[in-house]
């Protein structure tokens, strides 16, 4: 497997907890959330992508939407934000995430696959 592919397939499984990250704290409309995505170049994902996930997170209970009319009179935009849910998803992430880094981080360490 091409060293391409297994990066997607890692970033499959951490997407929607980086949009629960992004989401901390502010709300976003998505084409905000897919920018502030692709400022990490490993979690760059397309609207293809992140569009179901918005919608599985939204059905879930992990995230409200609201929608708000642009201002320069184009369509109105959803806007995405944190419901308790969603904080409380997010700290279980986290600390998961955490967990299984660290424990990857010493495994290739001691393999000599990383410094």
């Amino acid at each position: 497997m091409a060293a391409r592919d297994r990066t997607a397939q890692l970033r499959k499984g951490v997407l929607e907890l980086a949009i629960l990250a992004v989401l901390d704290g502010d709300e976003y409309y998505s084409i905000e959330i897919i920018e502030q995505l692709g400022a990490q170049p490993a979690l760059t994902a397309t609207p293809g992508t992140v569009y179901p996930l918005l919608a599985r997170l939204d059905k879930a209970d992990k995230v409200t939407t609201r929608w708000v009319e642009a201002g320069s009179g184009g369509p109105p935009r959803k806007y995405y934000s944190l419901t308790d849910e969603g904080r409380a998803a997010l700290q279980e992430g986290a600390a998961a995430w955490e967990a299984l880094s660290g424990a990857m981080g010493e495994l290739l360490r001691k393999g000599g696959h990383l410094s």
